[in-house]
């Protein structure tokens, strides 16, 4: 299990990783495998699509590789933000529990049970007893007690969301954790926190946790796989571990690629280079024409898409007029959701409102929805009369408005490009704002740049450097995390447009508290409603992820969450293994092919849930 993820072809750390599966084999019988394959090169031909280095298996082991339009940023998961990370991170760590793969509800993970006190305060976790770190020290409690209480005691932001309301933890032997609550915890059973090694973690200062320690490879965790090589820009190796309680994975190898053309990605797809691809919407149609290929159009964990504004009182030299909410309200009604979801995300896509998917909850639905009185429309005119109404008028009569400084509004707009949607939004988005008198600079930029933006300092000044932006999350399968996002202590860490709101905090407490789920549902509710009519974002579409993947050569894809949930996930990694081998046929020991380096793609969610992590200046590994 791991956590939630941005969505985008790359997101933000909790966003949904955008990532290409490709399961491999390193050359040993090229005739044969030419045959079969008609492979290319491990690194396509545009040099600048692929990356430089090719990392090469070991003959005779199968390989799997994952490519992406995203690098990963650190292998510190108290420091890494971007979803590739935390893909990685859900692969090399394990969790108390985990998901599915049937359902979000939480199942056994390195706790086999579990139960809650009769006052609701104290959580006894019951540990497996065949869990080992890769390094072959035995797995205890103390290590839980360890890895809860480190982010605790420390208050290191990237997992402090997950253990609000937690006291302290203990161990009370080798194998039963006790988490002792100063009230009740809500989201216990969903607090995604990775189990670090306390023989590993407890040497590293707390301060340099978040800040330098770089966690080299081979990095120490007890999951199903263990990163042991990483090349910047280029890719991280991971290799099975053999030793895993939950059965070793059937390949050797596990490799993520990093890669910059998607175009390129989808050729390597269609020739039979690589295994997997999240696609474009307008290739999508034609892979679904294809034999031997499997098309899924996956409803992400909670994922949506929005236009974030710099809302932020303090320094910061984005435009003022966007940490207006009467500004912020005005633009909403020249924003059509429709259009968005038909022409950007070619009908792919669902219109939305609030932060909390509409479909993804049952009994409760966390997701609120407007009343018609509340509900923002595309209406230009009413846009034109809000923004007179709150001050931003045309006053010389030149098509654009100036802003309360008397200035003329020019507002950047950055479009995150490891998604050409996100493109396509900020095109329709400019052209409307501009028939309204609100002048926008349009730009694609990259996650790196558009990141540095939101997490400018000067002189060690927390200074945001943007105005608006479009990118999109993908949260947890607790409502938690995402709503988390908008609290004004996860400004310079998680919250990306800097907003705040007292009321918006406290309900926050509230909800983390309460116990019966509708009582919850309704404080969730109101804390949407109140997102709504500020409108830090105004959430534009929930997605839908578009999967082609190779089902000819390959077998073990699995759906995770249920029928209408992602084909990328940790189970199909555990499970994928090429058609016609011994074992996939039922038959004895089993065969191996020969391995060929082959090319990746940029891809979804990691279901074992990645969450993301954001902000703070760390230093990069070189």
């Amino acid at each position: 299990m791991a956590a939630g993820t941005r969505t985008g072809g790359g997101g933000r750390g909790r966003r949904r990783a955008a990532a290409v599966f490709v399961v491999t084999i390193i050359a040993a019988a090229a005739l044969l495998v030419a045959a079969m394959w008609a492979p290319g090169s491990a690194v396509a031909d545009d040099p600048e699509a692929s990356p430089s280095g090719s990392p090469a298996g070991a003959a005779g082991k199968v390989v799997i590789q994952i490519g992406w339009n995203q690098n990963l940023d650190s292998l510190n998961p108290f420091i890494g933000y971007q979803n590739v990370s935390y893909a990685v991170y859900g692969q090399n760590y394990d969790y108390l529990l985990r998901y599915g793969p049937e359902s979000i509800d939480p199942v056994p993970g390195l706790a086999e049970s579990w139960e809650l006190s009769d006052d609701g305060l104290t959580w006894t976790f019951h540990l497996r007893k065949d869990a080992v770190w890769q390094d072959g020290e035995p797995l205890t409690a103390r290590d839980v007690a360890f890895t809860y209480n480190y982010v605790i005691d420390n208050k290191l932001g990237a997992f402090s969301n997950y253990t609000k309301s937690i006291d302290h933890v203990t161990a009370a032997d080798d194998y039963t954790v006790l988490v002792e609550c100063v009230q009740p915890k809500a989201d216990m059973l969903q607090a995604t926190v990775p189990i670090f090694p306390e023989h590993i973690w407890s040497k590293v200062k707390p301060s340099e946790a978040e800040r330098k320690f770089q966690n080299s490879p081979p990095c120490i965790g007890s999951g199903p796989w263990q990163v042991v090589e990483w090349k910047k820009n280029q890719y991280v190796r991971m290799v099975a571990n053999k030793h895993y309680w939950g059965g070793a994975p059937k390949a050797d190898e596990l490799i993520f690629r990093f890669y910059t053309n998607w175009d390129t990605m989808a050729m390597d797809l269609k020739s039979g280079e690589i295994a997997y691809a999240q696609v474009p919407p307008a290739q999508f149609t034609a892979f679904s024409a294809l034999p031997g290929f499997g098309v899924n159009e996956a409803a992400a964990s909670n994922a949506w898409e929005n236009l974030g504004f710099n809302c932020y009182t303090g320094p910061s030299k984005g435009d003022p007029a966007c940490a207006d909410p009467a500004f912020r309200r005005a633009l909403n009604w020249a924003v059509d959701r429709d259009k968005i979801a038909e022409v950007a995300f070619f009908g792919h896509a669902v219109p939305a409102t609030s932060i909390l998917m509409d479909g993804f909850w049952k009994d409760p639905d966390y997701h609120w929805v407007p009343t018609d009185a509340q509900r923002y429309s595309f209406d230009l005119e009413r846009a034109a009369q809000e923004l007179d109404a709150a001050g931003y008028r045309d006053a010389d009569g030149d098509g654009v408005r100036e802003g309360k400084d008397g200035k003329p509004l020019k507002l950047r707009l950055w479009a995150v490009s490891e998604k050409p949607e996100y493109t396509g939004a900020a095109k329709l988005i400019a052209s409307w704002f501009e028939e309204v008198g609100v002048g926008v600079k349009m730009e694609t930029l990259d996650d790196g740049a558009v990141s540095q933006g939101i997490y400018n300092y000067v002189d060690d000044v927390f200074t945001p450097d943007y105005d608006m932006f479009i990118w999109g999350w993908s949260g947890d399968t607790d409502p938690t995390f995402p709503l988390s996002v908008f609290l004004t202590e996860q400004i310079e860490d998680w919250s990306d447009c800097a907003w705040s709101n007292k009321e918006y905090d406290g309900l926050f407490e509230q909800q983390a508290v309460a116990i019966d789920p509708v009582e919850r549902q309704k404080i969730a509710w109101r804390m949407q409603e109140i997102l709504y009519e500020e409108s830090p974002y105004i959430v534009l579409v929930y997605p839908r992820t578009l999967e082609a993947y190779d089902t000819a050569h390959w077998r073990g894809w699995v759906k995770d969450p249920g029928a209408n949930g992602s084909v990328h996930n940790g189970w199909s990694f555990l499970a994928l293994e090429p058609v016609g081998t011994a074992a996939a046929e039922g038959g004895g020991a089993g065969w191996r092919w020969p391995a060929v380096g082959v090319a990746a793609v940029a891809v979804v969610a990691l279901a074992w849930l990645l969450l993301r992590r954001r902000g703070g200046h760390a230093d990069e590994e070189v």
